[in-house]
């Protein structure tokens, strides 16, 4: 490999992925992040020093720039607008980046021949499936909203670029990701830091939503054996096999944290939410002996652990009668 160009590095996913790739791996690595409102600049550029380009990768000649001043043989691409309520309140921010942005690093990993291209999806873009049917890699693609209608987009042009112009791809469809570094603005970080400032936590209609919830500690092994051994021009699905009713996962938290069940407070439900998100992995278990680690209940008192630890103006809002430690 020359370089691997991760886009995105500073969110959520990214973050974990580099932190990941760190202990395992070495990778020539070069960071392209807009570094938004979610991502997490401090700790990614202060404690690892990788070089990033904070570009907008909607934007084509910072985008041509960028693959000018370097040699990438592989592209991991994460970077991504994903808070679904956003995108139900102005979607051009998620057609920008989501569907242009692709669109600008499929067309420079073209024309610099990169051997691969990591496209990172969701689960969401496959719309809703009910019991006890499951997505799989070979599911239609239909998307009920506008983030997961972008991310769709996305797919077809990664497609479409693979079968055009034959550039070797490989598409990541993820169930919901939770753990260090995420974005408060999603369901599981919102939970803890309202805990933690003894506020309301909004469930959205009667929280009988289901969701498979994968830690992303999970997560960033599977995409780093998909990487390195996945086969290219398909789809792999992961997920943590957590499948879980939003009201239960609230319910959960807040016993791990031994706070009052009065503060769940249901609110009118989200304008087409899917009822029912489920990932069958079975395709990643028997072709590359992935397999995720880490239970729901494991996960979350890492995530809780992690929370509380960088919270440090609210931490004796917990009560002292459990230490959360962090678990291998």
């Amino acid at each position: 490999m020359k370089q691997v160009l991760i886009t995105g590095g500073a969110g959520f996913i990214g973050l974990n992925y580099i932190k990941h790739i760190l202990q395992v791996d070495k990778l020539d690595i070069v960071i392209a992040d807009k570094l938004t409102y979610a991502s997490n600049p401090k700790e990614l550029i202060y404690t690892m020093g990788i070089e990033n380009h904070c570009i907008d990768i909607a934007d084509k000649q910072s985008v041509e720039l960028l693959f000018s001043r370097h040699e990438f043989s592989h592209v991991i691409h994460f970077a991504a607008e994903s808070h679904v309520d956003r995108s139900i309140q102005d979607c051009k921010p998620f057609v920008d980046s989501n569907i242009i942005g692709t669109i600008n690093l499929l067309e420079q990993s073209v024309k610099n021949k990169v051997q691969k291209f990591l496209h990172i999806s969701t689960d969401e873009v496959f719309g809703e499936v009910i019991e006890p049917n499951k997505f799989n890699e070979e599911s239609k693609i239909e998307p009920r909203n506008p983030y997961s209608a972008s991310k769709a987009s996305a797919e077809h042009f990664v497609m479409a670029y693979g079968n055009t112009y034959d550039l070797p791809y490989i598409i990541i469809n993820s169930s919901n990701n939770y753990g260090p570094w995420q974005h408060p603005e999603k369901l599981i970080p919102l939970t803890i830091n309202r805990i933690l400032r003894n506020k309301s936590i909004p469930v959205y209609g009667n929280g009988q939503q289901i969701r498979d919830w994968i830690y992303v500690k999970d997560s960033v092994t599977a995409i780093h054996r998909v990487f390195h051994a996945g086969a290219v021009n398909t789809r792999y699905c992961i997920g943590g096999e957590n499948e879980t009713k939003n009201i239960d996962l609230v319910n959960m938290i807040v016993q791990k944290m031994n706070a009052d069940r009065s503060l769940i407070e249901h609110v009118s439900d989200r304008l087409g939410h899917d009822v029912r998100y489920s990932t069958d992995i079975s395709k990643i278990k028997n072709e590359l002996g992935w397999s995720p680690k880490y239970s729901l209940s494991n996960g979350l008192d890492e995530t809780i652990y992690h929370e509380v630890k960088n919270d440090y103006g609210n931490r004796s809002r917990i009560h002292r009668n459990r230490s959360y430690q962090e678990t291998d």
